[in-house]
């Protein structure tokens, strides 16, 4: 192999996020200040999302290690690696709305599971709602025939309730 030891250490840190993550964005920070990255990497902290920038050489061969060579394509100058266990969503809606704001960071692609992920692939997700809301509307879609259905039960209830009653008075008379 014969790389330094500092090189390998790097390389093995950046393959261990992305084989743990659950998702890989690959932004494009240049001009970012470090106050603004700063900033960056403690609102992706509270998404369950670390950034690390790194030399593309680097980041290629840990994407090419776990057999990710479908992503190298998006190492196109100063590369930053965000991966995290978060919501994918959320993460791509906090990088673009930061970057409404700051102009940067530039997402580039990268990767889901086991699909490829283009820039616009990211704003698609940024503009999904949230897993809870998901959640809700999928609970709400499946509770509203069943709503539906209680309130079938009780009409017909009911309606065996006023037939009893009426043929209960109907006896006594």
């Amino acid at each position: 192999m014969g790389d330094r030891p500092e090189k390998k250490a790097i390389i093995d840190e950046i393959r261990q996020r992305l084989a743990e993550g659950e998702f890989l964005i690959l932004a494009d920070c240049r001009g970012l200040k470090v106050e603004g990255m700063t900033e960056l990497r403690g609102q992706l902290d509270g998404a369950h999302s670390r950034l690390v920038v790194s030399k593309n050489s680097f980041i290629g061969r840990a994407l090419e290690d776990i057999g990710w060579t479908d992503v190298v394509q998006f190492l196109d100058g100063p590369t930053a690696v965000i991966t995290g266990t978060g919501e994918v969503s959320g993460v791509a809606k906090l990088l673009r709305d930061y970057a409404k704001t700051k102009g940067l960071p530039t997402l580039k692609g990268g990767r889901f599971g086991e699909q490829t992920l283009t820039s616009e692939d990211i704003d698609t997700f940024a503009n999904l709602p949230s897993r809870e809301v998901l959640l809700g509307q999928v609970v709400g879609t499946i509770a509203a025939p069943m709503t539906q259905l209680v309130g079938v039960f009780q009409q017909k209830v009911l309606s065996l309730l006023y037939v009893l009653k009426a043929a209960a008075e109907k006896k006594g008379t």
